[in-house]
């Protein structure tokens, strides 16, 4: 059966490798990038797979949350019902690591937009949708002051790590407080230091095969696998379901994390 599947970040490496395989399988995909000129070339790469379904865009910069609303709102016009949503995109190393609002943009970006944009889209995916969160192996503490932005990240890596542990936290968190009413929400790490463009800029290596990721991410977003996987995390580097970081089991820091960020949005 043909789904509709947003990707965010699917102008290159992961997201557009995804969105690549997806394509191939006959889906129709909903491409979102931060840049007009890499976001009508990757439509041109994915429309040209044979046997894809329709292919949108949405250009939006994630760490403007205005932008992102806007985002939320130009989908919901163009769609009564979404069946998977891939918050792929993601930030580690950058020239400009605060935002106009003041907050760091790795918390803004892999955390907080991909939060506001699942929860305006809840509707669209309703009980039978999936929400398929990039997670990392790099998990740290989360610091709540740095997350809103009262104290400045100490460096990129531990701001990097942290994000990763806050969207995993809320995906456990928002899968628990829906139940069988909201879609199926898992947090994935598509494997460790693969070939995307955030590796090679963070780590200056060429990294390995993404399409490892791509592989487990239309896994997650399709197959029986994960039918029975909403607020659990995935490890593709140990190829199994486990345990993230252990903070994310401390529901009190579960709670403070989901507190920062709705007064964030």
């Amino acid at each position: 059966m043909t789904k509709t599947i947003l990707i965010t970040g699917a102008t290159d490496g992961i997201g557009l490798e995804t969105a690549k395989l997806l394509a191939s399988q006959g889906h129709n995909i909903l491409l979102h990038g931060r840049s007009a000129a890499k976001l009508d070339n990757a439509k041109v790469q994915v429309q040209g797979i044979e046997g894809v379904g329709n292919v949108e865009t949405y250009l939006a910069d994630l760490s403007n949350l205005k932008d992102v609303e806007k985002f939320a709102d130009e989908v919901v016009a163009n769609h009564t019902s979404l069946d998977v949503l891939i918050n792929n995109a993601g930030i580690f190393r950058t020239s400009s690591p605060i935002t106009e609002d003041g907050f760091d943009v790795r918390f803004v970006v892999n955390t907080v937009a991909p939060y506001l944009l699942t929860k305006r889209l809840l509707p669209l995916l309703g009980g039978g949708g999936r929400v398929v969160n990039l997670s990392s192996a790099a998990q740290a503490p989360v610091n709540i002051a740095e997350l809103k932005g009262d104290v400045k990240v100490g460096d990129e890596f531990s701001a990097y790590a942290q994000s990763k542990l806050a969207i995993t936290m809320w995906t456990q968190k928002l899968a628990h407080d829906l139940g069988i009413d909201g879609p199926m929400l898992v947090a994935v790490n598509p494997g460790s230091m693969l070939g995307s463009k955030m590796v090679t800029e963070g780590f200056g290596v060429s990294g390995g095969d993404i399409g490892i990721g791509a592989d487990i991410l239309a896994r997650a977003s399709l197959t029986d696998e994960f039918a029975d996987a909403s607020g659990k995390y995935y490890d593709n580097d140990s190829h199994r379901f486990a345990a993230p970081h252990s903070e994310a089991a401390n529901g009190a820091k579960v709670d403070a994390v989901i507190e920062a960020i709705e007064s964030l949005i």
